[in-house]
């Protein structure tokens, strides 16, 4: 099987999708990318893949029900066992399919085997400017979460 560097989902908001502000939860939001995440990870590397990180999440605008939304998983960057896939949702009216970013970030799987150890996934190269760009930002949001991550143990272990 070749290679799927890119998933676009396509559905309509629903009712059942609101919070109590008449918006498209937040959570049902992180949900849809993490599917869209996960389809592009197991699509690219043949392999059950778990999340590891969310990076640079960030709500530019509601989500209203009834509007179309389109949320497109591309892969990024990858390592040894790692994929960062960069997330982008929009949505728009149905009618006119005029689409705007709601928002944006780097997710981070593993690809794993029947056991749970991570496996090695094919390397991604980019080959155009925008790929380039991207795996740039995967790189630093991959950092960012390590550092994040270092910050929090250094933090716990000081308290003890």
């Amino acid at each position: 099987m070749a290679e799927q560097s890119e998933v676009i989902f396509r559905f309509l908001a629903e009712p059942t999708d609101v919070n109590f502000g008449g918006k498209v939860h937040g959570g049902v939001v992180m949900k849809w990318i993490d599917q869209a995440g996960y389809a592009c990870a197991a699509g690219w590397s043949g392999a059950y893949c778990v999340t590891v990180s969310v990076a640079g999440v960030r709500f530019h605008r509601p989500i209203l029900v009834g509007q179309i939304v389109e949320v497109s998983a591309k892969i990024a960057h990858t390592g040894k066992t790692s994929m960062q896939i960069f997330i982008q949702v929009r949505c728009g009216d149905p009618q006119n399919q005029h689409m705007v970013e709601t928002n944006h970030c780097i997710i981070s799987f593993i690809a794993m085997d029947q056991a749970g150890y991570p496996i090695p996934v094919p390397k991604f190269v980019a080959e155009n400017a925008e790929q380039k760009a991207l795996e740039q930002y995967a790189i630093k949001m991959k950092d960012i979460a390590i550092q994040t991550e270092s910050l929090l143990q250094a933090t716990l272990d000081q308290d003890e």
